[in-house]
């Protein structure tokens, strides 16, 4: 999406300000001996409770055999994006460590972003992780100004992650947000600065780096929908919509 209207720009800016006051909720909720459901549950009744759609439930992107069955994703340690909370339903450990992926929709807008958060205490090379991957996106964010380049965003989250001693998983990426769940342009986190499209002022992107412990690739599992490390270790997986406009990126989810 780019943003041709201040109205627009009020709705993307106010959804935002939504889906992040329900990520915080449910970060709060993250504990042992809660379900994934459960966080799922309190997802949608969040999101409907003020006025606006859960955009994930039905979704059916490129290539899926079937619509996403759920209003948010949670990922549980080696699984990287896009868990299923409610067919088959995890109950949170101490130690664990869980992504939580969100879309709304806001009088037609959307808005994408994603946290991962500790259940209880975790072990020193699980808070590196997040916290190098939230870092990672926060580099990303400062790389996207209009006339910069796709590669920039890259290649300042890619150079965050590896530098901590981590992987970056390259076969998943951010993308456009706004008109749908996913849009044009693909986002990598990796690449070279300088090169790739070259940014604008009005585009709406959803940067969203992934970091693994071990080597970054990953396989899906038999649900269709869920991404897991091949090697086992764990990954994180942080996520904010921002708006690009003169001077730098507008953060619209933070």
């Amino acid at each position: 999406m780019t943003i041709a209207s201040d109205a627009e720009r009020a709705k993307l800016i106010e959804g935002g300000r939504r889906l992040r006051a329900v990520l915080v909720a449910l970060g709060k909720k993250v504990a042992p001996g809660v379900s994934s459901e459960e966080l799922d549950d309190l997802a949608e009744h969040l999101i409907r409770e003020g006025g606006d759609t859960p955009s994930l439930i039905g979704y059916s992107p490129d290539g899926a055999v079937r619509p996403f069955p759920a209003t948010l994703c949670v990922s549980i340690n080696d699984e990287v994006v896009h868990g299923i909370p409610n067919e088959h339903p995890k109950t949170l450990k101490e130690g664990d460590i869980v992504g939580l992926d969100l879309v709304l929709t806001h009088e037609g807008v959307y808005v994408d972003a994603a946290i991962t958060v500790p259940v209880g205490k975790v072990d020193v090379r699980s808070t590196k992780l997040m916290r190098t991957t939230e870092e990672a996106l926060a580099a990303g964010i400062e790389a996207a100004k209009p006339g910069a380049h796709m590669g920039d965003i890259g290649h300042a989250i890619q150079k965050v992650i590896e530098s901590a001693g981590l992987s970056v998983v390259k076969d998943l990426g951010g993308h456009g947000v706004g008109g749908d769940v996913h849009e044009e342009p693909f986002v990598p986190n990796y690449g070279r600065a300088g090169a790739g499209l070259l940014l604008k002022e009005g585009m709406v992107l959803a940067l969203e780096p992934i970091a693994s412990l071990g080597k970054g690739a990953v396989t899906l599992a038999p649900d269709g929908y869920t991404y897991r490390t091949k090697d086992g270790s764990r990954s994180a997986h942080f996520e904010h919509t921002i708006l690009i406009e003169i001077g730098g990126a507008l953060v619209v989810t933070k």
